[in-house]
């Protein structure tokens, strides 16, 4: 009697369809790309905002806040759409990765530390983190613009920001329950 390899064994047509449907992610994925694309045109355009009002004297005038809070205010939106954009690749790749297709980045030099070892569990934690960053600048830029804003603005901000971490934190810790020893070692 042969035994049959992996690679050899068919499925029958309903499973096959089924495991073949997930390639229907593909294009959600490579709609993420395209989405990564505008960030990456929206954040040179506040770049060069920047760089115009503040080396080339150009731009809209004193405006509200002085020049350093405008300075701090344009840097913390970059950051946010870095920080966005990490987050993007992040779904984008580890998605692609845990639910459509391997990779096969293994021996890459460039292959991220993080894809060595994720899956579904660990791509929310790193996803639930990566939102509280970013409602961490959202949350900073409200409390530099809060003599204009109303209480229940910033109450609500907060409120939401800390949904996020208790979240995260209930993520984490979920993942960390239902992992096995040896893994949850891994992850110390």
């Amino acid at each position: 009697m042969t035994t049959q390899t992996h690679s050899s064994r068919r499925l029958a047509p309903l499973p096959y369809l089924i495991f073949a449907s997930r390639w229907l992610q593909l294009p959600l994925y490579l709609g993420l790309i395209v989405a990564q694309a505008i960030y990456v045109v929206q954040f040179l355009r506040e770049l060069w905002h920047l760089i115009d009002t503040t080396l080339l004297g150009g731009g809209g005038g004193p405006g509200p806040y002085s020049p350093e809070v405008m300075i701090m205010l344009t840097v913390l939106g970059l950051i946010d759409v870095v920080m966005i954009s990490n987050l993007l690749i992040m779904v984008i790749v580890g998605g692609y990765e845990t639910f459509v297709s391997r990779l096969r980045l293994e021996g890459h030099p460039d292959q991220p530390e993080w894809l060595s070892h994720v899956n579904a569990a660990v791509l929310k934690v790193k996803l639930a983190t990566a939102i509280i960053g970013i409602s961490s600048i959202h949350l900073l830029a409200t409390f530099i613009k809060a003599s204009e804003l109303p209480d229940r603005v910033i109450f609500w901000q907060l409120v939401l920001h800390l949904t996020f971490v208790v979240s995260a934190v209930a993520i984490a810790l979920i993942d960390r329950i239902m992992s096995p020893p040896a893994r949850a070692a891994a992850h110390a």
